[in-house]
C-alpha cells in the first residue's frame, strides 16, 4: 500500500467479539482501514453504503448464514466485484465447496495464521487490480467489470447511465503533477459516492473507466438530482485543489508544444444521463 494508492478497507463480518477485535487490531497495524459488523443484514447494508476492498466473512452469523450474504453481495451491481474470504470453524469439504459456489474467492478454516491471512488478503486485492477490475487510486471498478455491468442492465427498464467527465483535468495535471491529479480523482470518487448514497439506490453502481471519466448506473427515480447536484458540488469543492493565484485568475497557465503560454480553465464536472 504505497505510492498514490489509498489505504485499503476491510469489512470484517464476525459475531465473536474476540475474533473481530483481533482482526481489527492486526490489520489496522498493517495500514488497513478496518470496519466490523456482527450480522449479515448489517454487512449487506455496510457493503452497499461504503464498498470495501475485501470482506472477511464468517458463516455462522446470528441472523443469516454467510453463504446467503455472499450470494446477495455477488448479485448486486454495487458489491459484485468485492473479493470475499470465508473465515469459519466449518472445515468440511462440503462447506468449503458451498462457500466457493456462493462466490467467495477463498475459504479459510479457524484457527488460522494471521500472517498467512494477511498475505492472502493482499494477494486477492492485488489480483483484482491486475485483472483491471479496480483502479488503485479510487478503489472503483474499471475495465471489463464495467463492461459486464453495462451488459447486465442494458435495455432493462428503470436503469440509467450517467457519464461524469472532469473537464480541464489534463492541464491541471500538467501544471501540478500526477500526485495532485490523483488527489483530485480520490476527491471525485468520494464525492460521487456521497451523492449516490444520498440520491440513488443501494444497488447503484459506480465505475472509473478512464482517467478523467466516471460513470454511474442508477435506478434512482430522480435522475435529474444527480445531473444537478454532482456538478454543483464538484465545481465548488474542487477549488480547494488550486492555488490562491489560480483561483484569483480563474485559470491556469500552461505551455503548449511550441513553448507558448496559454490559459486553461479551472476543472468542472460535466454529467450527462441516458437510459442504460
Amino acid at each position: 500500500m504505497t505510492g498514490s494508492a489509498q489505504p485499503r478497507t476491510l469489512l470484517v463480518v464476525e459475531d465473536d467479539a474476540d475474533n473481530s477485535n483481533l482482526l481489527r487490531m492486526y490489520f489496522a497495524g498493517h495500514g488497513y482501514i478496518v470496519e466490523v459488523t456482527k450480522s449479515g443484514a448489517d454487512a449487506l447494508a455496510q457493503a452497499h453504503k461504503h464498498a470495501p476492498d475485501l470482506i472477511l466473512l464468517d458463516i455462522n452469523l446470528p441472523d443469516v448464514n454467510g453463504f446467503a450474504v455472499c450470494k446477495d453481495l455477488r448479485q448486486s451491481l454495487r458489491t459484485g466485484h468485492i473479493p470475499i474470504i470465508f473465515l469459519t470453524e466449518r472445515a468440511s469439504q462440503s462447506d468449503r465447496m458451498a462457500g466457493l459456489s456462493a462466490g467467495a474467492q477463498d475459504y479459510i478454516a479457524k484457527p488460522y495464521d494471521l500472517e498467512e491471512l494477511r498475505l492472502r488478503v493482499h494477494n486477492l486485492i492485488a489480483r483484482s487490480e491486475r485483472e483491471n477490475m479496480l483502479d488503485p487510486r479510487t478503489a472503483l471498478p474499471t475495465g471489463r467489470f464495467i463492461d459486464e455491468q453495462l451488459q447486465r442492465v442494458k435495455g432493462v427498464p428503470g436503469w440509467h447511465l450517467l457519464d461524469c467527465r472532469i473537464e480541464s483535468f489534463r492541464p491541471f495535471v500538467d501544471v501540478n503533477g500526477f500526485a495532485a491529479g490523483d488527489d483530485v480523482l480520490k476527491f471525485a470518487a468520494h464525492l460521487i459516492r456521497e451523492v449516490v448514497d444520498q440520491s440513488g439506490t443501494p444497488n447503484d453502481f459506480i465505475g472509473h473507466p478512464a482517467n478523467d471519466n466516471f460513470l454511474i448506473l442508477t435506478q434512482a427515480a430522480d435522475v435529474a438530482a444527480f445531473t444537478q447536484r454532482l456538478p454543483e458540488r464538484f465545481n465548488t469543492e474542487v477549488r480547494a485543489h488550486y492555488s490562491f493565484m489560480d483561483l484569483e485568475q480563474g485559470y491556469v497557465l500552461i505551455r503548449d508544444n511550441n513553448g507558448q503560454m496559454g490559459q486553461a480553465p479551472l476543472m468542472t464536472l460535466n454529467v450527462t444521463a441516458r437510459p442504460a
